[in-house]
This record gives structure tokens, C-alpha cells and sequence, in this order.
């Protein structure tokens, strides 16, 4: 049962969710504070984007709640509801200029906004996003990236009290993710709106996230921050989650003070890991998931060779896939790296970071 704070502003209890015999979402719990972005992890098929839908009342839950400062919105209307929800597709009227899509959520049936109002927004919504100058162009003669603009716009000039992002930079290239990720950042901070995004993207995750919920095949695996899913995973699949290249993973016995891969190489000393993760109680099979990342290894220092059979140089370090253990693994080390196919090395692991499942 998660433990949720006084602080949370939207809570999600036990949501499950099944489409025909696909159990989609099962019993998922989280929760996201009134100045927070929280982000979403997980593959595609995950249940992220059915999560969203059911949040933003798209979709009705089989079982669970949703709360929105306290309040229970689980069965109400979407409208009702008062969020906004961003898509990974555009989702804008292309033949309408970018002022007529902002406006459009501004003149829905109800809101009876002077028209003085509806302009002083899109107006600034316009400046702070940076499409002011194409207010009056039709939004189909857009770029990508200014057209998520105007998407992200339509969704920030309703003021709604939480947004929801449904990958909202997957459709754009990598230099301009980049830039609307420091920019979604900055927003989010200026509007002091509780945010709610889901992606598959690890560099958004840990790059935007306050906490990260790292959701797989409908279930939460694991909550923390950026750092604390990095660097202590509760399960192998959380690892492989995050990571660039990702967390090499050998299968390993305790043999005396050191566990040894299958070939029986050494690997590391036992001892040198926090002994309440590692050290098998009495009656404990010996045989683990050792996991290191590849930046936690050394290039000497280690007991048995490895030889190198591929360099990737990527400027600022260096990414090498060597043959150690009996197993094919990679190693991140300095840009300045000499190290060539066929040479040989003798890997030493950094038994501090080193992680056993």
C-alpha cells in the first residue's frame, strides 16, 4: 500500500483497468504534490497512456479511485474535471491561424469570457511560448516544434489545476526535445501547475522529473527520485529502464568472498557490498543478478583480462564493448580513451555501486 503524503494533490488508488482479457492497469498507486512534475517510465504497451485517459476521465477505471485536492473525481465528467491533456500528436485544427486554436478551449460552451479576456491570454500564452509572431498564421504551415507550442498553449490558456502529457516530445527531433524539455521545466515552475507526464524516453525522465514512477506491463515497480531509480533499482527491470548504454547484468555464485560469473571469473568481493543485500541468510540458494552500470568500472586494477572488440567514441567519453566473464559487456570511459578493437584490459568493478538482485 503506498503511503501518501499530506502534500499530494492528486492521489490514484488501486486503479485497474481490463480491455476484453488485457489487464491493462492493475491496482496502480501513486501520487503527485501541488508543485510538482512527476513523470511516468515505462515501454510502450506499459497502460502510461491509458493511465492518462483515465485521470482526465476519457476512460472509466474497473476498480480504484482518482482524487484531485481532495476531492474524489473518479466518476465525474471530464469537464468537470478540470485538467488539461496534451498529446504526442499535435492535435490542432490545421486550416484555423494559431490565434483561433488558442482560443478555441477559451470559447467553449459555458465560459462566457469577454472577448477583452480571450485576447489578453492568447496573447501571452503566445509570448510565452514563443509563437507571438505567428498568431495569425494557419497552424499547418507551422514547424513541429511550433506546432507542440501552440498544443502545449491551448492546454496552459484553460488555467487548468493539473496538466497531463501524453509524450508530448516524441514526435519531434532530438535537438528540439531538448529544447522543449528545459522549456516545458521552465514553464511548469512559472505556472506553479502540478504536472503529470508519461513517457518512454529515459533522458526525459531523469531530466525533468522531481519523482519518477516507473510503471511495466500495468504495475508500479518502483517510486522515487531520478537518483534514487538510478542508482538503487528494486528489480532488474527497473534497471534496465534507466541507463545509456544500459546496466550490464551477469549471473553470479557466492564462492568464498567473492562472487564469480558462470565461467568463473571473479567478479567482485562479497564483502565489499552492503553485506544486507548480498549475504545469503542460511538456506538462501548462493546465485544472484550482479548489476553494474557501465561508467562504474574501471579499466584496471581487475583480476582477469577482458578484450575490447568494439570503441564508440561520443567526444566526451567513450563507450566500450569488451568480451569479459564470458559475457559481452560495456564500459563507459573518457572521451580520451586510445583503446582499439583487439586490445585487452582487466576490468575492476566499483563494489560500492555494484547492485545484486
Amino acid at each position: 500500500m503506498t503511503e501518501f503524503r499530506d502534500s499530494s494533490f492528486l492521489r490514484v488508488q488501486k486503479l485497474s483497468k481490463r480491455f476484453g482479457s488485457h489487464q491493462v492497469l492493475d491496482s496502480v498507486e501513486f501520487e503527485l504534490g501541488r508543485d510538482e512534475l512527476l513523470v511516468i517510465l515505462g515501454p510502450t504497451g506499459a497502460g502510461k497512456t491509458t493511465l492518462l485517459r483515465t485521470i482526465a476521465g476519457l476512460e472509466s477505471p474497473d476498480q480504484g479511485s482518482i482524487s484531485l485536492a481532495g476531492e474524489d473525481i473518479t466518476r465525474i465528467e471530464p469537464a468537470a474535471r478540470d485538467v488539461a491533456l496534451v498529446f504526442q500528436n499535435f492535435s490542432l485544427y490545421p486550416r484555423w491561424s494559431v490565434r483561433k486554436n488558442l482560443e478555441f478551449p477559451l470559447r467553449a460552451p459555458g465560459r462566457n469570457l469577454p472577448e477583452a479576456e480571450i485576447k489578453q491570454r492568447v496573447e501571452a500564452v503566445a509570448e510565452l511560448l514563443k509563437v507571438a509572431r505567428h498568431l495569425d498564421r494557419d497552424a499547418v504551415k507551422l514547424s513541429g516544434g511550433e506546432m507542440q507550442r501552440v498544443a502545449i498553449g491551448r492546454a496552459i490558456v484553460r488555467r487548468p489545476r493539473l496538466f497531463l502529457m501524453d509524450e508530448p516530445l516524441t514526435n519531434l527531433d532530438a535537438k528540439l526535445r531538448e529544447e522543449l524539455r528545459v522549456e516545458l521545466l521552465e514553464l511548469r515552475r512559472e505556472l506553479r501547475i502540478p504536472m503529470l507526464l508519461v513517457t518512454h524516453d529515459q533522458a526525459e525522465a531523469l531530466s525533468m522529473a522531481d519523482r519518477v514512477v516507473v510503471l511495466a506491463g500495468g504495475k508500479v515497480l518502483q517510486t522515487g527520485t531520478p537518483r534514487e531509480i538510478y542508482e538503487h533499482p528494486v528489480s532488474p527491470i527497473v534497471a534496465m529502464q534507466v541507463g545509456q548504454p544500459a546496466i550490464n547484468l551477469i549471473r553470479v555464485t557466492l564462492k568464498g568472498d567473492y562472487w564469480v560469473a558462470e565461467d568463473q571469473t571473479p567478479l567482485c568481493e562479497a564483502l565489499g557490498i552492503d553485506a544486507s543485500r548480498t549475504r545469503p541468510r542460511t538456506g538462501d540458494a548462493t546465485q544472484r543478478l550482479l548489476g553494474f552500470r557501465p561508467e562504474h568500472v574501471a579499466l584496471r586494477g581487475g583480476k582477469t583480462a577482458a578484450v575490447v572488440e568494439l570503441v564508440e567514441y561520443m567526444g566526451v567519453s567513450t563507450t566500450l564493448l569488451v568480451k569479459w566473464a564470458g559475457e559481452k559487456l560495456h564500459i563507459v570511459t573518457s572521451g580520451k580513451s586510445k583503446l582499439r578493437p583487439g586490445d585487452t584490459l582487466e576490468p575492476c568493478l566499483d563494489v560500492t555501486r555494484a547492485l545484486l538482485f
